[in-house]
This record gives structure tokens, sequence and C-alpha cells, in this order.
């Protein structure tokens, strides 16, 4: 069904559960946040789906999308434990995970449009219309949440600043 092999299906279905997951996140906390359940989940599911584009993809490109996506997984995960970094640990957290959710979602949408429905799928070619007006969309969806996410966190962290110094 839809030409993907047993390990196609792997991937797919080990990395579906992050969208959901990261939809959710970011309407109930304005950001994909990695301490909640729901962020233990998402990592474990972009993992899955980052580390089995290996065994299935066919595009030089794909590697570069699964190498940034862990690296950026792994810095968003982990710049909380990095004593240095202080403040600005909070903005490199949720910019390096929302990247991780714009990685997630460009393939994503080049893969089923290109797929579904099967036998006629709605493109055929990567250059298609459709797909580049999608993939435009879903970065301007990340510029504009990413510029939002930002203005929330310096507000929210005026307010903590002035509730301490009153």
């Amino acid at each position: 069904m839809f030409g993907i092999t047993p390990l196609g299906w792997l991937h797919t279905l080990g990395s579906l559960p992050a969208i959901p997951l990261a939809a959710y996140m970011f309407a109930r906390y304005g950001r994909i946040t990695p301490r909640t359940k729901p962020g233990i989940a998402y990592f474990i599911s972009m993992l899955i789906g980052a580390t089995t584009v290996f065994l299935v993809a066919h595009q030089t490109i794909s590697y570069g999308i699964a190498i940034a996506t862990i690296a950026l997984l792994l810095i968003g995960y982990g710049i909380a434990h990095v004593n240095f970094v202080g403040r600005a640990a909070i903005y490199i957290e949720t910019i390096s995970l929302s990247l991780t959710a714009f990685l997630l979602m460009i393939p994503t949408v080049s893969e089923t449009l290109r797929r579904v429905p099967d036998g006629h799928p709605f493109v055929t070619d990567l250059k298609s219309p459709l797909l580049l007006g999608v993939q435009g969309a879903i970065l301007v969806i990340l510029v504009v949440g990413v510029t939002a996410q930002i203005i929330f966190l310096r507000r929210k962290n005026s307010a903590a600043v002035i509730e301490l110094r009153g």
C-alpha cells in the first residue's frame, strides 16, 4: 500500500505520533516542552523517525534532514543541563525544538502528497506548485511561530524579573 516497504512503515508509524504531540504542546504550552510526558514521547517518536531515515531514504537531502533533526533534538533536550548559557537556554530549547517540528513536517507533506491517494497522488513532481505552496506555508508558520514564541518568552521573563524586584 502506497509503495511503502516494511521498514518504511516502521519509519512512518514510529515518527507519526510526533505530529499530534507537537500540535498538542504548541496549543497547550506555546512550544514543545521537553520535560513533560508529551515532550518525552515526542523525543522518542522523533528519534525513531530520524534514525530510521537512514534505513529507508533514497535521497541525500533526507540524510541531512535526519542529522539536523537529531542534532536539534539533542540540543533542545540537553541545553537545560548546560549551566553557562543561563537564561538563553529556554530560547535555544524552544527554537531548536520548533525547528525539529518543521523538519518533521516538510518531508511528511512531501511524502504524503506524493503517495496519496494511492495510485493517483496529488503531486508527482517535487517542483509542483501545490507542494511548493504547502512547504512555503509551513515555512511561514515556522517564522511566525518562532517569533511569537520568542516574544512570549521575553514577556514572561520580563514579568518574572519585575515580580522578583517588586
